[in-house]
C-alpha cells in the first residue's frame, strides 16, 4: 500500500513538473505581449464564455445545486471580470510608473531612475467550490494574473469539474484566436492533495491564488514555507462577519432588519465567504424585537440543498458542536426537516460573557447560520469586538444619533476587516476598483491585498527600476516621450507629458 501511495506522489509530481516547466515558457513569451494584446485575449475569453452560457448555466447547476438565476448572474460577472481587466491593462496607467529624472549638476550627481510594475512569473490558482465561474477556472484570480503578463496553472475544484472543463475550453478558443502562447493557461484536473502540494513548491511558481476553507489555505501557506525560495500564497479563508446593530435604530427598524438580514444569513444557503454568521447589540427591547422578528422569518425558510455532500456534512457537523456549548439557545430553525444534502437555517443567541469566554463561538460554520451576542453594554460590546481576529467584513447598522453615540466602537470596527458596512448587509460584493475584498487573517493571508476588483492585480507583480537605460532600452510605459499616453510620476508630479529633456 505505501509503495502505490509513493507511485502515486511520484506520478503526480511528475506531471506537474511538465505542466510548470510549460507554464514558465508560455509565461517568458506572454510578457512580451503588449497590453493591447493581453486585453484583446482577455476580452476574447469572456466572449467565448459568453458563447457557451446555455450549456454551462444547466450544467453548472447540476453540478453545485445553484438555481440556474443565480449562475446566470455569475456568469455575467466572471465575464465583467475579464473586460474590467481589459480596460485597465488598455488604459495602462495601473503599472504605477515613475521618473526621476537625471541632475548632473547636484553633487554628488543625480542618476535617471524609472520605476513600474512587472509581472512575478506562472501563478497558480486553486477554483473553488461556492462560485464555480466568479471564482474558478476563468474567475478573479485567473483574469488579474493574465492581465498582469503572468501565466496561470489552473487547479480544478472536484465540486464542479465538468463545469471547470468546459470554462477551459473556453479559454483555449480564445488562445487559438488571439495567437497566445498555447500554455499561457493550463488546468489540472488531478484532484489529489499530492497534486496540489507540488503546484505550490514548484521551483517555477511565483504565486498562488487561493479561495476556500482556513485549513485549506494554512496548508498553502506551509507547502510555500518549506520551499528553498518562499512564494506569497493568497489565501481567501473566510469569515464570520460581525454586524452591529445600535439601539436607535434597532428603536426604529427592527422589523425591517429582521427581513433584511433573514434573507442574507439564508443567501445562496449561507455559502458566501461574507454571511453575517455574527449579529451583535445591546440588551434592550429593540434588540429582543429584531431577534423576535427575524426568528420569524427563519422559520418560514425552507431547507435547501447545499453544493456537495461534503459542504452539507460539514456545516451539519459544525452546527451540532455548536449547538453543544454551553449557555447557546436556539432562536428559530426552518421549521420543515432537511433531506440529504439539504440544510436548516437556524440562528442562535448567546449572552456575550459567555461568549468571551468560549472561543469555540467565533469559529465559522459554513451555511445559514448566524449567532447573536447580547451585550450589557457599550464597554461588553466593544470587549466581544476586540475579542475577534481578521474578518473580511464588519457591518454598522446605525442611525446618525447611533453614529455620534457609539464613535469608539465604530472606530474599532475598523481595524477588524477589509470592508466596513453601514446599513448593508454584506452578501453582495461589488467588483470595481475601490472594493477591498479582503481582511486581516485569518479572514486572508494578507490584508494589503483584495482579490475582488482592479487592485487584485497587485498580487501578481513585483517593481523594478531602471536606472540610466537608453531611451530605446525602456518599456513604452517609461519612455521619454510616453507614446502610451499614460499617467505617471515625473519627478513627483503626476502627469501624462513627455519627459522634458536637459
Amino acid at each position: 500500500m505505501q509503495q502505490t501511495l509513493n507511485a502515486e506522489k511520484n506520478t503526480a509530481a511528475a506531471n506537474i513538473d511538465g505542466v510548470m516547466q510549460n507554464a514558465l515558457y508560455a509565461f517568458n513569451q506572454y510578457k512580451k505581449f503588449s497590453s493591447a494584446k493581453r486585453a484583446a485575449f482577455l476580452e476574447t475569453i469572456a466572449d467565448e464564455i459568453e458563447k457557451l452560457r446555455e450549456q454551462l448555466v444547466p450544467l453548472a447547476s447540476e453540478e453545485t445545486n445553484l438555481p440556474l438565476a443565480r449562475l446566470n448572474g455569475e456568469i455575467s460577472r466572471t465575464t465583467g471580470q475579464l473586460t474590467m481587466f481589459a480596460a485597465l491593462i488598455k488604459e495602462g496607467s495601473w503599472v504605477e510608473a515613475s521618473i526621476d529624472t537625471a541632475d548632473a549638476n547636484r553633487t554628488p550627481p543625480k542618476p535617471d531612475i524609472r520605476k513600474m510594475l512587472v509581472p512575478v512569473g506562472p501563478v497558480v490558482v486553486f477554483g473553488a467550490s461556492n462560485f464555480p465561474f466568479a471564482f474558478s477556472t476563468a474567475g478573479g484570480d485567473t483574469a488579474s494574473v493574465l492581465a498582469s503578463g503572468s501565466s496561470v496553472v489552473i487547479k480544478a475544484h472536484p465540486a464542479h469539474p465538468e463545469t471547470s472543463a468546459l470554462v477551459f475550453s473556453a479559454m483555449q478558443k480564445a488562445i487559438a484566436k488571439t495567437g497566445i502562447p498555447q500554455h499561457t493557461v493550463q488546468h489540472v484536473t488531478d484532484t489529489s492533495n499530492d497534486a496540489g502540494k507540488a503546484l505550490v513548491i514548484h521551483p517555477h511558481t511565483k504565486g498562488v491564488g487561493f479561495t476556500g476553507s482556513f485549513a485549506g489555505g494554512k496548508a498553502l501557506v506551509e507547502y510555500a514555507r518549506q520551499r528553498e525560495i518562499p512564494i506569497p500564497v493568497f489565501a481567501e479563508m473566510g469569515s464570520i462577519n460581525p454586524v452591529v446593530f445600535y439601539p436607535d435604530t434597532l428603536s426604529k427598524n427592527a422589523e425591517a432588519l429582521a427581513a433584511q438580514y433573514a434573507a442574507s444569513i439564508t443567501l445562496g444557503v449561507g455559502q458566501f465567504c461574507t454571511n453575517p454568521g455574527l449579529l451583535l447589540g445591546i440588551k434592550s427591547k429593540g434588540f429582543d424585537n429584531f431577534l423576535s422578528a427575524l426568528g420569524k422569518e427563519i422559520t418560514k425558510v425552507q431547507p435547501q440543498k447545499m453544493l456537495h455532500s461534503g459542504i452539507c456534512f460539514s456545516y451539519k457537523n459544525g452546527l451540532s458542536e455548536m449547538l453543544e456549548q454551553q449557555g447557546l439557545q436556539v432562536v428559530a430553525q426552518s421549521s420543515t426537516d432537511a433531506n440529504d444534502n439539504e440544510a436548516v437555517a437556524l440562528v442562535a443567541s448567546v449572552d456575550a460573557k459567555a461568549f468571551l469566554s468560549n472561543k469555540h463561538f467565533t469559529e465559522e460554520v459554513f451555511g445559514p447560520y448566524s449567532l447573536a451576542i447580547i451585550c450589557d453594554d457599550a464597554a461588553q460590546l466593544k470587549q466581544c469586538l476586540q475579542s475577534l481576529n481578521g474578518q473580511l467584513t464588519s457591518g454598522i447598522m446605525a442611525t446618525e444619533k447611533d453614529v455620534a453615540d457609539y464613535t469608539d466602537v465604530i472606530e474599532w470596527q475598523h481595524t477588524l476587516a477589509g470592508r466596513i458596512l453601514l446599513n448593508n448587509a454584506p452578501t453582495g460584493v461589488e467588483v470595481c476598483a475601490s472594493m477591498v475584498h479582503g481582511g486581516p487573517y485569518p479572514a486572508t493571508t494578507d490584508a494589503r491585498f483584495t482579490s475582488v476588483g482592479t487592485t487584485a492585480i497587485k498580487r501578481w507583480v513585483r517593481p523594478i527600476a531602471l536606472q540610466n537605460f537608453f531611451d530605446a532600452m525602456l518599456p513604452d510605459e517609461l519612455k521619454n516621450d510616453n507614446p502610451l499616453g499614460i499617467l505617471r510620476l515625473i519627478d513627483n508630479v503626476y502627469t501624462r507629458d513627455a519627459v522634458r529633456k536637459a
